[in-house]
């Protein structure tokens, strides 16, 4: 073997020099012998592909609302090693005004759910973790094939050792690190997506339908969908109540009448949460308490009402005839224009010592419903700038998005006035709560027809309608209330006069 030439000290600077110079260039000119084993060693850089590193993302959960600090979880749409796109649905949540259906805002894997159905998640608290990397970790290759994943365990700092070592030796070719070529993997075709299917993360149904569910004492997963995409439908929850009733009802087996005593049925106490209306009423209800309620109540002629809506809605089909309930809407918003201390929000927390009114100068007034998973307040915008034809269209809208279970947060929120048509289910007065930090809120009882005195004294028929007036008596006295509840009264006794009003 030849011997290598020794290298004096002044061609090593010389080399250092030329070699710094180039800065890692490939030398294309025959270099002498003595050079070689130098250049052998110099570090050299290329492109090469290595395997991508986990990045698994912590997906929180979004604001979905104004002062919404927690939301219930209802449904989960994926599981753990469930493969996601962007825009794909994750789980649906119901806060006490709405139900919201998140999506992905990645392309990944699931990692893990951080509740379990019907639990609270915290706004701003993770709600899963997504595996983000491009290409599918072994891990999760496994376990979209049904395996364990064991086969493909590996410590992060080794992970980070192999990259490194591909950094040195400039190739991506595992025989460059290990000396030998690793056995040919069989190829695996992953799924595309996993489908929605019956079972704990996966059933699915519209609010309105789990309320019912709840009502039968049921389970929502043990109910099998007919809709689109497998939702369970009201048809389907009253199919499985009517099989479950037929399966437990005793066949007749003998005709010979039994004389033994009934058996006395124990029915056991069980404990019931509040759903996510209920929890909200809850907590509005209590805050109500600390308000010192005024409360005014009169009744309303709707004789005249009544007859220019018959003459109305003679030739016009179901769905476009107009009931009482717009024209009470357009007779609040007018009397709030001459009192607009009623249309007001009360502020006790920007100075707790000095409480200040902030008088709205749009009429939000919020329409009291009583939906499928509880009472709702949708808001109707910008009254005043409404006709009444409008403004029906707007409340049947929002009560059609009521009984769907489909108001948005924007439909629930921003009410400067609430009325509470009670009178839609019975009652002849109420006594309304005032909705914080609102000053005013009014109650529509049954109207029915009463006989009375005509202008001559004979008896005639009468229909009326008892409103309710409850007002908060700290920043709203007695006589205000009293005045404003006469305006509305003369706009529906005295219909022409609410018209030549109409903007």
């Amino acid at each position: 073997m030849k011997s290598l030439v020794p290298v004096s000290r002044e061609a090593r600077q010389l080399l250092c020099r030329y070699s710094c110079a180039n800065k890692g260039r490939v030398i294309t000119t025959p270099a002498p012998s003595w050079r070689r084993p130098i250049q052998r060693y110099q570090p050299r850089r290329a492109f090469h592909e290595s395997r991508n590193l986990k990045v698994v993302k912590p997906y929180l959960l979004a604001d979905i609302g104004e002062g919404i600090t927690e939301c219930q979880v209802i449904q989960w749409f994926v599981k753990p090693g469930a493969r996601v796109e962007q825009f794909d649905p994750i789980c649906e949540v119901q806060s006490d005004k709405a139900s919201v259906e998140i999506t992905s805002r990645f392309d990944g894997v699931i990692k893990k759910l951080y509740y379990e159905p019907d639990d609270m998640a915290k706004v701003g608290k993770p709600l899963v973790d997504i595996d983000i990397q491009s290409d599918i970790s072994p891990d999760d290759e496994a376990l979209l094939n049904g395996g364990s994943g064991k086969e493909a365990d590996s410590s992060p700092a080794k992970q980070e050792q192999e990259v490194e070592q591909d950094l040195d030796v400039g190739r991506n070719d595992t025989a460059a690190v290990t000396g030998h070529a690793p056995p040919p993997q069989p190829t695996q075709t992953l799924p595309a997506k996993p489908q929605r299917q019956l079972g704990k993360h996966a059933s699915l149904a519209v609010p309105a339908v789990r309320h019912m569910v709840k009502e039968f004492g049921l389970k929502i997963e043990d109910i099998e969908g007919t809709g689109k995409e497998g939702r369970v439908t009201k048809e389907d929850v009253q199919k499985f109540v009517k099989s479950s009733k037929e399966s437990q009802t005793p066949s007749a087996t003998s005709t010979t009448p039994t004389l033994a005593p009934a058996p006395i049925q124990q029915v056991d106490d069980h404990i019931r949460p509040l759903t996510p209306v209920q929890s909200g009423m809850f907590k509005q209800m209590t805050r109500s308490l600390s308000i010192p309620h005024f409360l005014y109540t009169d009744a309303v002629d709707f004789t005249a009402l009544s007859s220019l809506r018959m003459k109305y809605n003679t030739y016009r089909e179901k769905s476009h005839r107009l009931s009482a309930l717009p024209f009470i809407v357009k007779a609040a918003s007018l009397a709030l224009h001459q009192y607009p201390l009623l249309n007001a929000h009360l502020d006790t927390t920007t100075n707790p010592s000095k409480p200040q009114l902030l008088v709205k100068g749009q009429h939000n007034i919020g329409i009291a419903i009583d939906s499928p998973a509880g009472l709702l307040v949708p808001v109707i915008k910008n009254v005043q700038a409404h006709s009444i034809e409008s403004l029906a269209a707007e409340i049947g809208r929002l009560s059609a998005l009521g009984r769907s279970g489909k108001l948005s947060s924007a439909d629930l929120s921003g009410a400067t006035f609430t009325l509470s048509n009670i009178g839609s289910i019975g009652g002849t007065a109420v006594a309304p709560v005032i909705v914080t930090p609102q000053v005013a809120i009014l109650g529509v009882g049954r109207a029915r027809t009463v006989p009375a005195f005509g202008e001559r004294g004979e008896i005639v028929k009468k229909e009326e309608c008892v409103f309710s007036w409850s007002a908060d008596h700290r920043v709203i006295d007695g006589a205000m209330a009293a005045r404003c509840a006469e305006a509305v009264r003369g706009y529906l006794e005295n219909v022409e006069s609410m018209l030549v009003r109409l903007r």
